[in-house]
C-alpha cells in the first residue's frame, strides 16, 4: 500500500484535527435537520385545516428556515477556520450561535401562530 504524503496544508490540517472537523459537520447537519423538520411540520399542520393557509405564514416559515440553514453554514465555516487556526478552537459562543438560537425559536413561534391561526 503506497501512501501519498503530498497533500495540501488544508488537507493535512483536516486530517490531524479530524474529530473536531467531523463534530463541526455533524453540528451543521443537525441545524439543517432542525430547520427542515420545523418548516416541514409547520407546513404540514397548515394543510390539516379546512381553510387554506395564508401565504404570508408559509413564506415566513420557508424564509426563516432558509436563513437558519444559511447562518448554520456560515457558522460551520467560522468554526472550520477556528479549528485550523494555530491557537486551536475556543469554546466561546459567537453572535451567530445566538442568532441561530433566536431563529429556531422564531420558527417555533411562527409554527405556533400558524397553527393557532388555523384553529
Amino acid at each position: 500500500m503506497n501512501i501519498d504524503h503530498s497533500g495540501t496544508t488544508q488537507e493535512v490540517a483536516m486530517a490531524t484535527k479530524f474529530t473536531d472537523h467531523a463534530a463541526n459537520e455533524r453540528t451543521f447537519l443537525a441545524w439543517v435537520r432542525t430547520a427542515i423538520a420545523v418548516v416541514g411540520f409547520g407546513l404540514a399542520v397548515g394543510r390539516l385545516s379546512d381553510r387554506p393557509p395564508s401565504a404570508w405564514s408559509e413564506v415566513a416559515l420557508l424564509l426563516t428556515g432558509g436563513v437558519v440553514v444559511l447562518l448554520s453554514y456560515c457558522r460551520m465555516q467560522v468554526q472550520r477556520r477556528r479549528i485550523n487556526s494555530p491557537e486551536g478552537p475556543d469554546d466561546a459562543a459567537s453572535p451567530v450561535d445566538l442568532l441561530l438560537l433566536a431563529l429556531v425559536l422564531s420558527l417555533f413561534a411562527l409554527m405556533a401562530s400558524f397553527t393557532l391561526h388555523l384553529v
